[in-house]
C-alpha cells in the first residue's frame, strides 16, 4: 500500500485558521494535492490527546458532519482547491502554541495522518 508522508499533508492546513469560538475551536484546511474521499475519520489530538470522535466535525457547504458520520457509504469528500473548515466543540485552547493532528482513512492508501504547529 503506497502511503503519502506527513510533510506532504501538512500542506492542507490553511496556517493561521486555527481559533477558538464560543464552543471550542476550528481550523481550515484546503486540499491542493488532488481529489480524494475518506472513507473513515479519526478523532482529532491536541498535543497528543485524543479528542472525542463525536466532538469532531467538517463543515462543508453549510452542513455540519460529525466525524462519527463518515464511512465508505458516505465518505468524506476532499475536493480540489475547496476549503473546509474543521471544528472540535467543548474544548478552548489556552493563548500560545499548539499541536494539533489529524488521520483519516484512504481506500489504497490506508491511514494517513499528519501534525500542525499554529497559535491560538
Amino acid at each position: 500500500m503506497v502511503s503519502i508522508p506527513g510533510f506532504i499533508l501538512r500542506r492542507l492546513y490553511v496556517k493561521g485558521s486555527l481559533r477558538n469560538t464560543d464552543s471550542g475551536f476550528e481550523f481550515q484546511i484546503l486540499n491542493k494535492l488532488g481529489s480524494g474521499q475518506a472513507r473513515r475519520l479519526l478523532p482529532l489530538t491536541v498535543d497528543g490527546d485524543d479528542l472525542p470522535l463525536e466532538d469532531c466535525a467538517f463543515h462543508l457547504e453549510g452542513e455540519k458532519i460529525s466525524f462519527q458520520e463518515v464511512s465508505k457509504e458516505k465518505p468524506f469528500a476532499m475536493a480540489l482547491n475547496k476549503a473546509t473548515l474543521i471544528s472540535a466543540r467543548d474544548i478552548t485552547l489556552s493563548e500560545g502554541s499548539h499541536t494539533i493532528g489529524m488521520a483519516f482513512e484512504v481506500g489504497g492508501f490506508g491511514v494517513l495522518k499528519f501534525d500542525f504547529v499554529d497559535t491560538v
